[in-house]
């Protein structure tokens, strides 16, 4: 294949924002920014490289991290954030981290961290001691045979298998997944303890200091009245400086989402997540009919077939991503083919994660053509402390994917000690 010219090859490296991408630093030196089209050189792997793959172990670790401040949800609320944490050790003596999430417990989805490390520990784990790491659909595919649904649990394997593979190699994990279009991502901050004069002065906080002027809003704990007199409040000090969404997380029927959308229309609020139950497609769909604000689906499209009965309903203008739904990076790949194919746009959504899960998340959106309502990773910022060495970066209203190889972070086993549930 031809050289492309230099011109072409800058436009090619360019990302959407018009922005290149830098070169990656990693130990013992650069993986140089790759363009997007073949190689001049095929790339040479070591004969033996298969056998150094094979999965050697995999452990499981539940930690406790408190956060902040208290973080409220429709249906539940947490001033600490629990995780599964996943390390993979493989023939060659590589290792892969990888993070499962939850909120409150078996409440968001029906996963908490104790049936997590269960099943990854008696039925996840067994399935794939031995496997190359790089077999990464094989691995999907036992694991599916392995246990039903368990997403959370899959893909903080998956994500450490990818981890390890990818320090294996010396390159980042975006690359194992089709290469690199982005290396940040616009992030918002959520609002969400339910105090406006508390969620004022935190968003006045985040807006000085450069790192978020988007704002999710986290209504229906509230009775509707009180969530819209608190939004008038919070528009009314940050207007013009900021930009809110809403998430109802299901809290509404259709009759209070039809009754509350048109205020939240005249405080201009852009987004609007899962009003209705997950249950209730054919809902979202009248009411997305009657708004005029965009509606996004969330706690409703876990799978592929999910995604696309949403598309077909037509009850959604934006989906949320999320690993932990998908069941891994290359399930959230395929979810976010089926949106783009709908014309429905691409969120960055998250569970709290820490700078492991969210460095996971990074390194899939990297890859995505297409991220135009950026992402919600705050996690790592909500934690009194973190679980990685070098915690990522957020800066001028963006969060950077981190550079080096596997997902960029590494894990701090002093804090995974001190925070382990004993």
């Amino acid at each position: 294949m031809p050289k492309a010219s230099s011109q072409a090859a800058k436009a090619m490296a360019t990302p959407p924002d018009g922005r290149f991408i830098p070169k990656h630093r990693i130990a013992g030196g650069h993986v140089p920014r790759v363009e997007p089209c073949m190689p001049d050189q095929p790339i040479t792997i070591p004969p033996d490289l298969r056998r150094d793959l094979s999965i050697r172990s995999i452990r499981s670790t539940i930690v406790d991290v408190p956060t902040v401040r208290r973080h409220k949800l429709s249906q539940t609320s947490v001033t600490a954030q629990s995780y599964v944490i996943v390390e993979i050790r493989l023939a060659n003596g590589a290792e892969g981290i990888g993070e499962a999430a939850t909120l409150g417990g078996p409440r968001w989805s029906e996963e908490s961290v104790e049936a997590i490390k269960a099943n990854i520990d008696a039925y996840l784990a067994p399935a794939l001691i031995g496997l190359p790491a790089d077999r990464f659909e094989v691995a999907g595919a036992r694991m599916d045979a392995a246990a039903k649904r368990n997403n959370a649990a899959k893909a903080a394997i998956e994500t450490a298998l990818f981890d390890a593979v990818g320090r294996t190699l010396g390159i980042p994990a975006a690359l194992l997944l089709g290469g690199i279009v982005r290396d940040s991502v616009p992030v918002l901050w959520t609002l969400a303890s339910g105090d406006p004069a508390q969620e004022i002065e935190e968003a006045e906080a985040k807006l000085a200091a450069r790192l978020h002027d988007t704002f999710k809003v986290k209504i229906g704990a509230l009775a509707p009245e009180a969530d819209l007199a608190r939004l008038h409040r919070l528009a009314g000090a940050l207007g013009g400086r900021a930009r809110f969404i809403v998430d109802a997380n299901q809290a509404w029927d259709e009759t209070t989402a039809n009754r509350c959308l048109p205020v939240l229309a005249e405080l201009d609020v852009r987004l609007v997540e899962q009003p209705l139950p997950a249950w209730n497609v054919a809902g979202m769909a009248r009411v997305r009919a009657r708004s005029a604000i965009p509606l996004m689906a969330d706690e409703c499209v876990f799978s592929t077939h999910d995604m696309l009965g949403v598309a077909q309903a037509a009850a959604a203008d934006v989906v949320s991503l999320k690993l932990v739904k998908h069941a891994g990076l290359l399930n959230l790949h395929r979810v976010a083919a089926v949106a783009e194919a709908a014309g429905i746009g691409l969120y960055g959504g998250c569970l709290l994660e820490s700078s492991i899960g969210a460095a996971a998340h990074l390194q899939a959106f990297a890859g995505l053509r297409e991220l135009a309502w950026g992402c919600e990773h705050f996690g790592p910022q909500i934690l009194t402390d973190d679980l990685v060495e070098e915690p990522l970066r957020f800066e001028d209203f963006r969060v950077h994917l981190p550079a080096g190889p596997g997902i960029g972070v590494t894990l701090d086993r002093d804090k995974l000690r001190r925070y382990a549930r004993g």
